[in-house]
């Protein structure tokens, strides 16, 4: 198998009438969505180049991302809703020739500096070209990209992880098989097609061809009604960032209604509250299966996980776990040498390609293992602290540079500062993370007003990286090297607070 789109065929040819998508513009069988990505495929000359997509989640969206592999490149999701100045930035580094949009954003499409532009139903309207599209698919390779998905970037440029077909398919045998997606038959989707952790539940609905259910946002806002569209569609899967789980407690949901069919509980992106999970195992029983899954998007999702085996105080964190199969981590201390406490690095089959457009980002990351010197052998240097634990399973311990994760998203704070420093109204600002709370915290001096800050948030960054709490001071504390003492800021914000 060389080729993610086998999935779908396979799944189109065994099961052709079963749904495949379900969102609020409509249902989807899997035969269909075969016919409509390949209709689509056959409009488009996008042979190994980016394709950018700009749609609600939704089955236009599904049809778009599979099209886009039809037509031989690989796609990038765009959040609708994120500045447009932030959709440049990304394009600085993509430079795409191809948009696909939905009607809905036509101004927003209109507005972006991309040559070829397509309204999805135009392309929708197209015949199938098989002898095109088998053409494509003669040319392509194993290491071929699938998609590039944007993180945080550190000097300000977001950066594009690229995730070939080889990547994908190790990723999901593992995926699939230990989670047993074979005997799902409902999955309860909650992250957006643009965030990592989307891919692992996506494409083993190609695989598996059980039914993808996309719950509408409004669901999270009001909790009963969440209980009770999984309950209405049967949904035994979930995979959610734990700040969604967190509802079923904040609001003590399961006092008035519980999920009656999940069997499997998932969760990543962020760190997960013990008091969440043993809210969950007390209420819905501890014969459903909870499992901790950490990884960037460098390895595609993930490449530990932790399946909860033991119970745990509300003081305690959950572990990390252990690597998953065909990909191997170790802990690499300061002088490169293995250790039980140090940087978490990574080799194996799950590892991305590299960072698109930045060869020396790539090389910086994506580096010969230094424990190797007899051949070539990339590892990836995740930026993560761990340490070893006496189950012999990893503990995440917090990042070794200014890279967070808030809310489920990869953040650099740099970036944050960037866009906040170029408000002529500050004089010096720093950003901090408190993981305690996951939140960011802005300190800074000058004559800038909140709703200046907040104002600037809004053109140059995304919601995510909105700042939780600002802080005035009169002047800030800088160290020995005449930087900013963000350290002494990371331990004493409180007190400014006061």
């Amino acid at each position: 198998m060389k080729n993610v789109l086998e999935y779908l065929e396979k799944t189109a040819l065994e099961k052709p009438d079963n749904l495949a998508f379900v969102s609020d513009d409509g249902k989807i069988t899997f035969a269909e969505l075969l016919n409509a990505s390949k209709r689509l495929a056959s409009a488009l000359d996008a042979f190994r180049k980016p394709i950018v997509l700009l749609f609600d989640q939704n089955n236009k969206e599904v049809i778009s991302m599979i099209g886009a592999m039809y037509a031989g490149g690989f796609y990038t999701v765009l959040d609708p809703k994120m500045p447009v100045e932030r959709m440049e930035n990304i394009f600085k580094t993509l430079k795409p020739e191809i948009l696909i949009y939905d009607a809905k954003y036509k101004d927003t499409a209109e507005s972006l500096s991309i040559r070829d532009k397509y309204l999805y139903d135009e392309l929708l309207a197209h015949n199938i070209d098989e002898v095109r599209l088998n053409s494509i698919r003669e040319r392509q390779i194993d290491t071929d990209l699938i998609y590039s998905i944007f993180t945080s970037g550190s000097t300000g440029l977001p950066k594009g992880v690229v995730v070939s077909h080889r990547a994908l398919i190790n990723y999901i045998s593992w995926f699939s098989n230990e989670f047993k997606m074979s005997e799902c038959k409902n999955y309860g989707a909650q992250m957006p097609f643009y965030f990592s952790a989307s891919v692992s539940s996506f494409f083993s609905c190609l695989k598996e061809g059980f039914t993808y259910y996309i719950i509408p946002k409004s669901d999270f806002i009001f909790p009963i009604n969440l209980v009770k569209f999984l309950n209405e569609n049967k949904i035994d899967t979930v995979y959610w960032v734990p700040s969604a789980l967190a509802i079923f407690r904040n609001f003590d949901v399961f006092k008035y209604a519980k999920p009656e069919y999940l069997k499997t509980i998932l969760f990543a992106g962020e760190v997960m509250p013990t008091i969440v999970l043993n809210y969950l195992i007390d209420n819905l029983g501890d014969n459903i299966v909870y499992s901790n899954l950490f990884g960037p998007t460098e390895t595609v999702d993930i490449c530990t996980y932790y399946t909860v085996n033991r119970r745990f105080e509300n003081t305690e964190s959950l572990p990390i776990g252990v690597h998953c199969d065909n990909c191997d981590t170790f802990i690499l201390d300061d002088n490169n040498k293995l250790a039980c406490e140090g940087e978490l690095c990574v080799r194996g089959g799950f590892l991305a390609s590299g960072y698109y457009n930045m060869p020396d980002k790539t090389a910086k990351a994506f580096c010969q293992n230094p424990l190797n010197e007899s051949y070539p052998e990339l590892i990836y240097r995740t930026g993560d602290r761990v340490k070893i634990n006496k189950y012999g399973e990893y503990d995440y311990l917090g990042r070794i540079d200014f890279q967070i994760k808030h809310m489920g998203y990869r953040i650099e704070l740099n970036e944050i500062d960037q866009a906040i420093s170029s408000l002529e109204t500050i004089k010096s600002e720093v950003t901090i993370y408190d993981p305690k709370v996951d939140n960011i915290i802005l300190i800074y001096c000058g004559k800038a007003l909140e709703e200046d800050i907040f104002a600037v948030c809004a053109k140059l960054l995304p919601r995510y990286m909105f700042p939780n709490k600002v802080i005035k001071v009169r002047e800030m504390k800088y160290n020995s090297n005449g930087k900013i003492d963000r350290s002494y800021y990371k331990t004493s914000y409180k007190e400014l607070i006061k």
